[in-house]
């Protein structure tokens, strides 16, 4: 029996990594080192101080001049492997990336640190049908999990507290902080190189298929947890798979559209009623919201912000009017279904927060439609 990797089915594999800090260094070092020719880099983050005892692919002089983890991961990528194609995304999981794009990966893998972000990658692969693998460091402990859709759902598998937990982000450099206040290092490098040589293993496994045939063992259902101070390694059950999650329908199938991101609201709907033969549609903003304005309760004064609803915090921040009223004082006018009656029919898809490459889930006639949109 044959235990390597297929190299030719490694090469031609693509492989999104979602997080480009410790973990994800470590992965995407492992996965040009073992041949993957095709990635996709996502991160929104620059390059810090703190970032550099965990994080091979990083230099001091990144993180003086603050330059974009995933800048600096594709050119050091390119420098390890001159062939392999590199495509990043400067944004965040839950909104900048294309579900068209998850449909055309292999495997997803996930480095982040936040469960809100692995929510937001598992809604998307569960969407997509698109296996992803997880990974967890901090301090001394560290875990890697996978999700295929039909068998393991992450959502599934948090609990009460788990979901209450989600709304909680806090990025990769507020963590660090945290521990240089009290003396304590946040994790090693030793612990991300254990963790992310996990996820890669269990990633090409996937790629390889010889899961499949029952020749080696996958993670799905299970997680590999690891505890450096006492050496300790443990393979627990972890597999919950609830057919009445929402999280995991699947967007099938997938209809091509001529429609981009540079697309008028106007021209989006008639060219969806053209392809769908029908009189009207909907297209449903399944990730965010759009806001066209935010009032002050107390003198009922509006503000125009129109913007993702993603964007209305940052945008109240500068606002010198709205500054500092607390959010119990705002009411914001939301729209989540956009179709004939909406009122900025100018407006672009992008306008309205939608990623390139995304599929759009459209309602027309009382069925469930779903329109990728042409990255072009």
């Amino acid at each position: 029996m044959n235990n390597c990797f297929e190299q030719q089915r490694v090469s031609a594999a693509h492989i999104m990594v979602v997080g480009c800090g410790a973990l994800g260094n470590e992965v995407l070092k492992n996965l040009v080192l073992l041949g993957v020719e095709h990635i996709v880099a996502i991160d929104f983050d620059k390059v810090e101080i703190g970032n550099l005892s965990r994080s091979v692919l990083f230099s001091r002089s990144d993180a003086d001049a603050h330059r974009m983890k995933v800048e600096v991961i594709a050119e050091r990528l390119k420098a390890m492997n001159p062939a392999v194609e590199v495509k990043t995304i400067c944004g965040d999981v839950a909104y900048d990336v294309g579900l068209g794009l998850i449909q055309r990966m292999d495997v997803v893998i996930g480095c982040v640190d936040s469960r809100w972000a692995r929510y937001c990658i598992n809604r998307l692969c569960m969407r997509a049908g698109v296996p992803w693998v997880d990974g967890a460091i901090e301090e001394l402990e560290g875990t890697a999990r996978v999700f295929v859709p039909g068998q393991n759902c992450y959502a599934c598998n948090l609990g009460p507290e788990g979901l209450k937990d989600l709304a909680r982000r806090m990025p990769c450099s507020g963590i660090i902080r945290r521990h240089e206040e009290v003396g304590s290092v946040p994790t090693t490098s030793i612990m991300a190189s254990i963790i992310g040589a996990v996820q890669v293993q269990e990633a090409l496994k996937l790629v390889d298929k010889k899961t499949l045939e029952y020749e080696w063992t996958s993670l799905c259902g299970k997680m590999f947890y690891y505890e450096g101070q006492h050496l300790t390694t443990k393979l627990l059950d972890f597999q919950a798979y609830d057919d009445d999650c929402a999280v995991h329908d699947r967007w099938a199938p997938v209809r091509q559209s001529e429609m981009t991101a540079d697309t008028t609201v106007a021209d989006a709907l008639m060219m969806i009623c053209r392809l769908l033969v029908v009189q009207q549609a909907l297209i449903c903003l399944e990730n965010d919201c759009f806001v066209d304005y935010v009032e002050e309760r107390k003198n009922d004064r509006r503000t125009m912000v129109m913007c993702p609803g993603r964007a209305v915090e940052s945008f109240i921040e500068k606002d010198e009017m709205l500054r500092g009223i607390p959010n119990s004082g705002l009411y914001q006018h939301e729209f989540r279904e956009i179709g004939d009656s909406f009122p900025y029919q100018g407006l672009t898809l992008a306008q309205l927060g939608i990623p390139t490459n995304d599929v759009l889930h459209v309602v027309a006639d009382e069925k469930d439609y779903y329109l990728e949109i042409d990255a072009s």
